[in-house]
């Protein structure tokens, strides 16, 4: 084991796209754990759109990270020492332990996980929060039921993906919104979406009209912008929109573009409603096992982008997901599985 932790912290609240000088790379002694504490060595960290939102000063649904603080993240970890009567060295567990090497945890939020049910980076997405975000999202929020079309846009990432395979196995028709071939191919021949729309290459609103003629019932928002606006125009009656994300406007320098379309609530009877995963927190593990339950079926696919590189490979792998290059859950590894 190494002597010195590395840590990213944040350096300064970005403007725009984040850039390199908006975070420090430090070092410091691995802590030693007291009584009641463990200390984990990490070997993955959660890439997620949501922590361009967290490195902003001021109000959210979470606190913000402060300046020099390590930056927030979900991990997954083996503890390596413990003084904790519920984990013991050698444990697989799950904690929001930051970029860095190590952490040293009172267990507040440390999950214990099984790798011989799924790869750890599973965890992260499929069984982690961009799982239960899908999950809880589709079934509770939108209430997803037989017949529904449901549109879902960002439906290549990590929420997106899960969100419109919930959709399929609840009877529903899923039309998945993303970014070049590839990544359409993807979600009709490997996820079984019934229809892909690549925005980069096709007009959204004319394609919508062929992908969802009878109307969009149930629209799973994970970009904003100008895609929310396009489908806002194919509403049917009675729809539900989940709020989700909005990474098309995470970097906006001019402020965040609302929608011009949203009269169409009113023509069209719908709602549209925001969600935050954290407010389902008591029922996590009862969703995690279904959703456990249907990847060991093969009825739900996981599919994580991972990324090899130290902690200092933070700031360039978050940049991918700004740029729309993975496929699925963004994962960087840090250390060996």
């Amino acid at each position: 084991m190494n002597s010195m932790n590395r840590q990213v912290r944040l350096a300064a609240h970005p403007s725009g796209l984040p850039k390199r000088s908006d975070w420090e790379l430090t070092e410091e002694p691995i802590p030693t754990p007291e009584a009641g504490q463990l200390l984990a060595e990490i070997s993955h960290i959660s890439l997620d759109p949501a922590m361009r939102g967290w490195m902003n000063p001021g109000a959210s649904y979470i606190d913000p990270v402060e300046i020099g603080t390590v930056m927030r993240a979900a991990t997954i970890g083996s503890v390596i020492a413990s003084e904790h009567p519920k984990f013991a060295p050698g444990d697989q567990v799950y904690g929001n332990f930051g970029v860095q090497e190590y952490a040293v945890s009172d267990g507040h939020g440390v999950l214990k996980i099984d790798p011989s049910l799924a790869p750890a980076p599973t965890y992260l997405g499929t069984l982690g929060m961009t799982g239960l975000t899908a999950y809880f999202g589709v079934l509770d929020v939108a209430k997803v039921k037989e017949g529904d079309t449901v549109v879902i846009s960002g439906a290549a990432g990590a929420v997106g993906s899960v969100a419109g395979q919930i959709a399929k196995i609840k009877g529903a028709r899923a039309v998945g919104i993303a970014g070049g071939a590839t990544k359409c191919q993807w979600l009709v021949d490997e996820l079984g979406f019934d229809a892909a729309i690549d925005y980069k290459a096709q007009d959204v609103r004319r394609a919508l009209r062929d992908a969802a003629p009878d109307g969009v019932d149930v629209y799973f928002d994970n970009v904003g912008g100008d895609i929310l606006d396009a489908v806002l125009t194919r509403l049917a009656r009675g729809a539900r929109i989940v709020i989700c994300g909005a990474v098309s406007q995470y970097n906006a320098t001019d402020g965040v573009k609302g929608p011009s379309n949203y009269l169409a609530l009113l023509v069209a009877r719908a709602s549209m409603t925001g969600m935050v995963v954290f407010d389902y927190a008591p029922r996590y593990r009862q969703a995690a096992a279904e959703l456990a339950a249907w990847l060991a079926e093969g009825r739900l696919v996981s599919r994580e982008d991972v990324v090899d590189g130290g902690v200092e490979a933070f700031h360039d792998v978050l940049l991918k997901l700004f740029a729309g290059e993975n496929i699925g859950k963004l994962v960087l590894r840090v250390g060996s599985d």
